[in-house]
């Protein structure tokens, strides 16, 4: 039996929020949208590729199709990065992470013994634990959970995983995602907001690749690396930016992330790939038009596992589930190439050479939804 954990900073002006939505979605609103989810030529033109493994890249520019959006691939193991399509948009600053923002939050509670995996929480006319949360992409948990941890603690751990500062290891391009350095004001539903959409925070597609990786190989954040030449992939060497202190908590959070893709949100990868087991989060929200669809991931195997990002902007045809569907057909892909099998075990593990270590962090600091699918 799990315990349970009273909502008690939830407000009546919480209770007017289900109210409204639920109105909203009685009387059909829907949002506009002037972006376009797909693009005309050939997809990834124009990106470095010299370094890159040529099976994963071109699983993942056949998996992304004409969907407007980015394919990165990392192996969690050595924070090599394996493939990175539409690069531009790869290293770009970023968007919003919508409800992929709730993987650190989970992190943050979890670290803080705030809640377990099966600490039953008290919300509005139910209840729900961090597994259920993390399957459905529930926000009214995440908000609660943020209002809970403080702005400060959600900060913390948030920058110590690795946003708010650049990813790779001379990557040239990549460009910075931003976490603030304040809560967004209460008007557009402060911390609780930023812990269940990552309202007011800019994420790329390589930090939450990163963190995801880190959360796979069980606490190391690596710099990421983009070989750029042959030359390059024989002189790698792992570089390790710090060592978080997650792994007793990882399996509190693969149940959730499991949860997503066997019958929550990302359970249209299913569609497409059922071989491997794979952990995600996916998460969909928009900004001035244009719709955000994330989906963030890693696998398990034999020979070693991946770690995926797939980020799509566009319309309406943008939305995190998609992301997980074409993830899925990227792992079919691989899987239908053989990529997993015996002759893959070297090239799916970590190099000989010792990583270069950086400091150990993440120690905890003093204390101070209805919609689509995410």
């Amino acid at each position: 039996m799990g315990r349970t954990t009273t909502a008690s900073r939830l407000s009546a002006t919480s209770g007017a929020h289900i109210r409204s939505a639920s109105y909203h979605l009685r009387h059909h609103y829907y949002e506009r949208f002037t972006a376009s989810s797909f693009i005309q030529g050939e997809v990834g033109a124009g990106d470095d590729t010299a370094g890159e493994d040529p099976v994963v890249r071109q699983a993942a520019i056949d998996a992304l199709g004409d969907m407007n959006g980015t394919a990165v691939v990392i192996n969690p193991a050595n924070g090599r990065i394996l493939a990175m399509v539409n690069q531009k948009l790869a290293l770009s600053p970023g968007a919003e992470p919508c409800s992929t923002i709730k993987l650190t939050v989970a992190m943050a509670a979890l670290s803080e013994s705030l809640v377990t995996s099966d600490t039953m929480v008290q919300l509005p006319g139910f209840r729900m634990d961090m597994t259920q949360a993390l399957a459905k992409s529930n926000n009214l948990y995440f908000e609660e959970l943020g209002r809970e941890l403080g702005f400060e603690r959600v900060r913390h751990y948030a920058t110590q995983f690795g946003l708010g500062e650049l990813a790779g290891y001379n990557i040239p391009g990549e460009q910075l995602g931003v976490y603030p350095d304040q809560p967004i004001p209460d008007s557009e539903g402060g911390v609780s907001r930023m812990c269940s959409f990552g309202q007011g925070v800019s994420v790329t597609p390589l930090q939450l690749g990163a963190f995801v990786a880190a959360i796979a190989n069980g606490g190391t954040l690596y710099y990421l690396q983009h070989p750029s030449t042959p030359e390059d992939i024989a002189q790698f060497q792992p570089r390790v930016k710090r060592t978080l202190d997650i792994a007793r908590y990882v399996p509190d959070l693969e149940d959730g992330m499991a949860g997503a893709v066997e019958y929550g949100t990302a359970r249209r990868l299913r569609a497409n790939f059922r071989e491997l087991p794979v952990f995600g989060k996916t998460g969909t929200c928009s900004d001035n038009g244009t719709r955000f669809g994330w989906f963030a991931a890693y696998s398990e195997s034999p020979q070693g596992g991946l770690v995926t990002v797939f980020f799509l902007e566009g319309g309406r045809a943008t939305f995190g589930p998609r992301a997980a569907e074409l993830t899925g057909a990227f792992y079919a892909d691989l899987w239908d190439h053989d990529y997993f099998g015996e002759r893959n075990q070297d090239a799916q593990s970590a190099p000989a050479q010792a990583p270069v270590q950086g400091p150990v962090s993440s120690a905890p600091i003093p204390a101070d939804s209805a919609g689509p699918e995410q």
